[in-house]
């Protein structure tokens, strides 16, 4: 495998994940021996198993649902070993309690593993011994999981997540440059719905690239590399929102030229000059794309003007574009009403996208996000919120008396 190769494989979150679970697990085994009575204490590798994820917020949060539901199971075990022995009844019983004390607790996935730590303490004649050596261990192995992640802290996904997008985008790009293919031509209803059909898959697109800024978003929380993790989340987030509105716009805007492709069977779609102005402007709507996906990807400060002035230059050459089309589509309408409907809809689906890509647009949304988790934090977190807020002011009557 040659060296580029390698190394980029290295980066990737599924090798990542199985090299920190492997040495976490291990490390929590050889603790585990020194401290817990059992010959083979399997339960802290496996809770470090568990709790190792691949960006450090959710190796946190995991460790705690973790430890909850054990705690939990094992305190459920202790009740019933007081009350009731083992037998059928008991089993289902202890399996039922279980179940409703880890939605109780709110752990999430683990529930089931409230219910199997009962069952396993339940099973042992020496319950109250075995109860804690699982509590034991399952702490070593939380603790160990959550130091080895803050000690070797995990990568930030946020360049994943970015080639994700852009990935999107250049497919979008594609689609919209074969939707303009051959529209001064007769083209077969077939082939329009073929284009159709591609738009609805981007949805799974969608799903893939959500997918990748989810992990995104969690490796930018509570990770030492990064200062503004906030304002990082919000311009991916609020990127994907974009493309995702402009693949649906995309969807509709193929389905009127279907529909057109219906109604004029055997026929052009459009005039020469009136195709040619739709198939530009089409064109430059993938480029805004596409600058649009690398404006959002890009965290240094000067491709992000470069990337910025680049997709407003895209933007002002299709705003021209698209009132030449205006113009030529109400002359075709004038002359050839059948239609109009359809041809409206086209120029008013380009309208939208073109609104979404609008820089104006995109800083008020970014403002509006920011403000919104802003305000979320201070109403999830006041204590901490007025404490800061108590910092920014005290720091300046400092300055001032020094």
């Amino acid at each position: 495998m040659p060296l580029v190769e390698f190394v980029k494989r290295r980066r990737e979150p599924d090798v990542v994940q199985t090299l920190r679970s492997t040495a976490a697990a291990t490390i929590a085994y050889v603790v585990a021996l020194q401290l817990s009575s059992e010959a083979a204490p399997l339960t802290a590798p496996l809770t470090a198993l568990l709790v190792v994820q691949v960006t450090l917020y959710s190796t946190f949060v995991t460790g705690v649902r973790r430890v909850n539901s054990v705690v939990a199971g094992v305190l459920v075990a202790i009740a019933f070993s007081v009350l009731v022995g083992l037998s059928w009844w008991s089993l289902g019983l202890i399996i039922l309690a279980s179940l409703v004390v880890g939605r109780l607790v709110r752990v999430s996935e683990f529930v089931p593993e409230v219910a199997i730590s009962a069952m396993l303490v339940l099973g042992v004649t020496q319950v109250a011994s075995t109860a804690w050596d699982r509590v034991l261990e399952t702490l070593i192995g939380a603790v160990v999981g959550l130091l080895f992640n803050f000690l070797f802290v995990p990568p930030v996904w946020v360049s994943n997540a970015g080639q994700s997008i852009d990935g999107l985008a250049r497919r979008m790009r594609q689609l919209l440059l074969r939707v303009g293919e051959g529209i001064t031509d007769p083209i077969p209803v077939e082939r329009a719905a073929e284009r159709l059909h591609e738009a609805r898959r981007l949805d799974h697109d969608i799903s893939e690239v959500d997918a990748a800024l989810r992990q995104a978003e969690d490796s930018l929380r509570f990770n030492p590399r990064v200062k503004e993790g906030l304002l990082h989340r919000v311009v991916l987030r609020t990127g994907l929102d974009t493309l995702e509105i402009c693949t649906v716009i995309l969807r509709v805007l193929a389905r009127t030229l279907t529909d057109l492709a219906k109604g004029r069977r055997g026929e052009p779609l459009f005039p020469a000059e009136v195709g040619t102005t739709l198939q530009e402007l089409l064109a430059h709507v993938a480029d805004a794309v596409v600058s649009f996906s690398v404006l959002v990807t890009t965290q240094v400060s000067e491709s992000a003007e470069t990337a910025e002035t680049r997709l407003a230059e895209v933007l002002a050459t299709a705003s021209t574009s698209r009132e030449r089309l205006a113009r030529l589509l109400l002359d075709e309408i004038q002359r050839d009403p059948r239609h109009w409907q359809l041809q409206g809809a086209l120029l008013t689906e380009i309208d939208r996208i073109l609104d979404e890509l609008d820089m104006e647009h995109r800083s008020r949304r970014l403002l509006e996000e920011l403000d919104r988790a802003a305000r979320e934090q201070r109403e999830r977190h006041p204590r901490l919120s007025a404490a800061r807020q108590w910092v920014r002011e005290a720091l300046p009557r400092r300055t001032r008396t020094s």
